[in-house]
């Protein structure tokens, strides 16, 4: 009998058990937790922040955490006048560099009292090659300005600080829009009416350069920008935190008169003034409006278009 058990068992000595851990293993983790409860949820940010904010935190327009939406690359803006309505404008810049032995006439006279009235702008002498090599041979006329990078923020930020405020968020997404100064003339448009950001992709679209920043008269200062990967999953993020998503389009099945949903959390999804909206983005769109135009005139600039709407979503709000 004993060596019937000996063949039986496979190992000498007493048998090892889980514990109870494999049993304890195939229980369930119970029903998913809600969004304002899941870790990295929007709505987890927002409930969070509310919670600081009723706890006695410091109120007003949380600024967007720094590198979460990238850096644009530096900038020079070159010529005595670029220069100098750059630093009139408010353009941010780190640098003013001044050639040797430069003909001190009254533009580069003005450009230096502006960049010292201004402060914190380091003044640089330079040697005339050196001017070359950093402009690669562009006609600087002995003043360059670097302009530094730009600090995106996240799309998930701008409604965030939205909430922040106890407000609904009103974002105007750019779909196709390549040109600076449309950007700024939008920046504009967002900071005149209220609005808190501007979305734009990363990739062939515009940026936050010294033409965007003297577009915007100085209202990027206060109005954050941010870039997003992917256009269409941005515009799916939102949808998925109560946002929605408005784009204009000249057949569009609503009048921006006639929405309702401007009064509440919208993004303003504004497309190219040739080709308008792309089709992913058009079929993101929870709606698409069109703006009348009796004149017969075929479109609107982007700051144009977005100005308009964004003054039917601050009318309703009010």
């Amino acid at each position: 009998m004993a060596a019937n058990n000996r063949r039986m068992s496979g190992k000498k000595g007493a048998q090892v058990g889980s514990g109870g851990n494999r049993r304890r293993g195939l229980e369930g983790k119970g029903p998913t937790p809600p969004a304002e409860a899941r870790k990295g949820h929007v709505k987890n940010r927002v409930a969070n922040a509310k919670a600081k904010k009723a706890a006695g935190a410091p109120g007003g327009r949380r600024p967007a955490p720094k590198g979460r939406g990238g850096k644009a690359s530096s900038e020079m803006v070159v010529g005595r006048n670029p220069v100098f309505e750059a630093l009139r404008d408010g353009v941010p810049a780190s640098t003013l560099y001044v050639q040797q032995f430069i003909d001190n006439d009254e533009r580069v006279r003005e450009a230096l009292q502006l960049a010292a009235e201004r402060g914190g702008i380091h003044l640089m002498e330079a040697p005339r090659p050196e001017l070359d090599r950093m402009t690669n041979g562009l006609n600087h006329q002995g003043l360059v300005l670097q302009v530094p990078p730009y600090e995106y923020a996240h799309p998930e930020d701008l409604a965030a600080a939205a909430y922040d405020e106890g407000k609904d968020p009103l974002i105007v997404a750019l779909d196709g829009v390549t040109d600076p100064r449309n950007l700024g003339a939008v920046v504009r448009s967002v900071s005149a009416f209220g609005g808190h950001g501007v979305v734009v992709p990363e990739r062939r679209a515009a940026g936050m350069t010294a033409g965007a920043w003297k577009s915007s008269a100085g209202t990027a200062a206060r109005t954050p920008v941010a870039r997003c990967t992917n256009l269409t999953r941005a515009l799916e993020a939102y949808k998925k935190a109560g946002v929605a998503v408005v784009g204009l389009a000249a057949d569009g099945e609503h009048e921006v008169g006639d929405l309702p949903a401007l009064s509440g959390p919208v993004v303003i999804v504004v497309g190219s003034e040739g080709k308008g909206l792309s089709r992913l983005v058009g079929e993101t769109c929870d709606y698409r409006v069109r703006i009348p135009m009796p004149g017969g005139a075929e479109s609107l600039n982007a700051g144009v278009a977005a100005g308009i709407v964004l003054y039917e979503a601050s009318r309703r709000r009010a």
